[in-house]
């Protein structure tokens, strides 16, 4: 408030007290007091007409006017002025007075100095304007809670009305002050308003709900927020409420479900509809059968009416799956699914199946609607687009043992068919060699068509498998088809777990894999296909959308092939999307994996680098019923206290790394971006171990804050760390210095291996 002007009435008659005070101020710097000094308060009163001041002293003993009525006739007048109090020493008490009525300030006379004044009188401008500004904050609260139509009161720990606005349920404020809802409204409604309200009084948590009441005005209702009043100690002295009423809203809300409610029947009822409707009752029997059902399934609506559901559609009683349909469409309302059913005539047909629960008017379940679409037509295009997917996948393979086979063979053959001729007096031994020779060289073209056949593709059913054996086969087929330049090397572990799956489909992705990864290496390299058992933990499921907790195995499949380039990563599964020339592939292969791995509820991983090859991840539940203590990983070493500075912006990841860490036994701190970083790890030098350092940062990225923390210590351990790293940055990483990376998502087990092998 440097260089500022004060503007000051002071009514004071004793001439002396005056000239003290016009003194005291000449000597306050950087302040400048204006001084209008006058003897009685209506003079005063009467200058406050004609000009505006910033503050008033105001002596109580004056000519006109004594004592505290001296204040309270100036206060009234001109609300809108701070008013200083000056008072002798011997009236202390009559100036606590006048601040009780309002007064900002009291100076005592002969204790003032010229600082204590003008503090004074700034504390006094203050707050005036912080009444003032509260003032005209209530009164805009006022007029808006006037022209709302919310009820607002508030109510004492016995649930007396205390204050109310906008009363409610036909009353009066005057009629609802100081009593209770017993009071006021019929007492079913008032014993369950009470009820609520004494739950926020005893918790001291507030609610809110909607609600219907009788009142006199009939049945009404309400949206209700309850909150607990406190005082300046905390304590719950009683609640305060805003109701509105919603009663037209509930009406029309009431006239929206019921016409919704009859535009479902009618549509449920619809006869011409070309799907299957059927409604069942809760102990299955068949209520309503469309022209859809008796087309789809050859019963007539009085044959099936009346019929338990499962002996009209099913071939041996009611499936386990359908149990669990019904459980599902009772809890949540819905199902959905495909179905195997039979026809009237014993045909298996596939139908896709939505169930819908039907409820009374008290919202009690009565019956199921279905809806059921017959797919098998559908499933059978889709089961010629796998074929075709085989077709391109292992169709270079297929066609080069077709070819070289056959080229073999033909002379064998021909030669083992024209040598009887050109010897018909062979003994007999000798023709049956030659016969011999015949029978294999046929085998082999047999073989080549079965090759061949499964290059077209054969249905199947999921089963149990063990995938070690197909991976086998694969390899087996891939090192005596591919060329010699590449070097096909697998590592599958014996106690591989089980997964229910279709072989041929599998088979299928492990080879439109592989031929991706020979055509990324028309120089030769290596590829291998690997397999191992993993169970996901919290810390992996919750920085992969897709996994869930629990034991699967994994299959990769890399090469050391060109790589793919980051600006086409995001769109290799993408159907028709493809690198290749035309005629040299269609763009279904890799859509056609991930369609296969996610309908065996599993999910897919890429990492790749430019120039440095390929690496996909197929992950696969396993069967339901293996134990986790059966999982056989390395073992982990007991951390003894290290502590690990762990570096990323996901709190999620922060937490649940942190939590999985100090659980076995490390010690951990957290920073958010790089910046924070650099500052705890200089903090904590001699106390961190290791940096976990996540690359994709804010304010700092992971590779220039690995920089600084080198620079701070050359010696610094960082396991770096990241869900998709680019080639640009894993070639920024490495010039670092830093050469250990663990790929996002991590299980725990593989983030304590790393931290064991960084700290060894």
């Amino acid at each position: 408030m440097a260089g500022e002007t004060i503007k000051v009435l002071l009514v004071e008659d004793n001439p002396g007290d005056i000239l003290l005070l016009q003194e005291f101020l000449q000597d306050v710097t950087p302040t400048v007091v204006e001084l209008k000094p006058v003897e009685q308060l209506d003079e005063a009163l009467n200058f406050l007409l004609q000009e505006t001041f910033d503050v008033m002293l105001l002596d109580l003993s004056l000519p006109d006017s004594q004592g505290l009525e001296t204040f309270i006739k100036a206060h009234n007048r001109v609300k809108s002025i701070p008013i200083i109090v000056l008072t002798g020493m011997a009236d202390e008490n009559l100036a606590l007075r006048a601040m009780q009525e309002g007064a900002q300030d009291y100076l005592v006379k002969g204790q003032v100095t010229g600082d204590l004044l003008v503090r004074s009188m700034r504390y006094a401008i203050e707050r005036q304007r912080i009444e003032d500004a509260l003032r005209h904050s209530e009164e805009r609260f006022r007029v808006a809670l006037k022209n709302s139509p919310i009820f607002v009161f508030n109510q004492d720990q016995e649930l007396r009305y205390t204050w109310v606005y906008n009363p409610a349920f036909g009353l009066t404020a005057e009629e609802m002050l100081g009593k209770r809802d017993s009071e006021l409204i019929p007492l079913e409604s008032a014993q369950y308003l009470t009820a609520l309200k004494l739950g926020v009084l005893v918790t001291g948590v507030g609610t809110r709900k909607e609600i219907s009441l009788t009142t006199t005005q009939g049945t009404q209702y309400y949206d209700l927020t309850i909150e607990p009043l406190r005082n300046e100690s905390q304590q719950v002295i009683g609640i305060t409420c805003a109701c509105i009423d919603i009663s037209e809203q509930q009406a029309a809300l009431e006239q929206r479900k019921l016409a919704n409610e009859t535009i479902r029947e009618q549509a449920a009822l619809l006869d011409i509809a070309t799907d299957a409707i059927l409604v069942r009752d809760l102990q299955n029997k068949i209520l309503f059968w469309n022209k859809g059902a008796e087309k789809l399934y050859g019963w007539s609506a009085p044959e099936a009416k009346g019929r338990n559901a499962s002996e009209v559609l099913f071939d041996d009683g009611q499936p386990s799956e359908i149990e669990a349909a019904l459980l599902t469409v009772i809890n949540t309302g819905k199902w959905e699914g495909e179905l195997t059913k039979v026809t009237k005539t014993g045909k298996e047909i596939l139908v896709s199946s939505r169930w819908s629960l039907v409820c009374d008017d008290k919202a009690r379940p009565k019956s199921i609607l279905t809806v059921d679409t017959d797919i098998t037509e559908k499933k059978h295009l889709e089961a010629q687009l796998f074929r075709a997917q085989r077709l391109e996948s292992i169709g270079t393979l297929a066609s080069g043992i077709a070819h070289d086979l056959n080229n073999i063979l033909t002379p064998i053959l021909a030669g083992a068919q024209l040598l009887p001729l050109k010897f018909p007096d062979a003994d007999e031994r000798t023709q049956h060699l030659l016969e011999i020779l015949e029978i294999n060289a046929k085998r082999g073209a047999d073989l080549v068509k079965q090759v061949l056949s499964f290059a077209r593709g054969v249905e199947g059913k999921r089963i149990n498998l063990q995938i070690r054996h197909l991976i086998v086969e694969v390899a087996k087929v891939l090192k005596e088809t591919l060329p010699k330049s590449i070097q096909v090397v697998v590592d599958i572990p014996q106690n591989l777990w089980i997964v229910s799956g279709d072989s041929t489909q599998i088979h299928q992705v492990l080879m439109n894999l592989c031929v991706n990864a020979r055509d990324a290496m028309p120089n030769g390299g290596i590829l291998s296909i690997s397999a191992k058992n993993l169970f996901i933990d919290e810390n992996y499921a919750r920085m992969n959308l897709e996994a869930k907790v629990g034991p699967y195995i994994v299959i990769t499949v890399s090469d050391t092939g060109v790589g793919i380039p980051e600006e086409n990563l995001d769109r290799i599964f993408e159907p028709f999307f493809t690198t290749k020339e035309v005629g040299q592939g269609t763009g279904l292969g890799l859509s056609t994996v991930l369609g296969i791995v996610k309908s065996h509820g599993g999910f897919v991983n890429v990492y790749s680098e430019k120039s440095f090859g390929t690496r996909f991840q197929i992950y696969l539940p396993a069967v339901e019923g293996i134990e986790t203590h059966n999982i056989d990983e390395p073992k982990v070493v007991t951390a003894q206290g290290e502590t690990i500075l762990i570096v990323d912006d996901e709190p999620a990841i922060q937490e649940i790394t942190q939590t999985s860490l100090e659980t076995h036994n490390y010690k951990t701190i957290v920073a958010s971006d790089g910046i924070e970083a650099i500052a705890v790890y200089a903090k904590h030098i001699d106390q961190v171990s290791v940096v976990l350092m996540d690359l994709m940062l804010p304010s700092l990225d992971g590779v220039t804050a690995i920089r600084t923390l080198k620079k701070i210590n050359p010696n610094v351990k960082i396991i770096a760390t990241s869900g998709l790293i680019s080639s640009q940055k894993m070639e920024a990483l490495a010039s670092t210095g830093v050469t250990t990376f663990l790929p996002k998502p991590y299980t725990i087990n593989e983030l304590l291996l790393m931290l064991q092998q960084v700290m060894s």
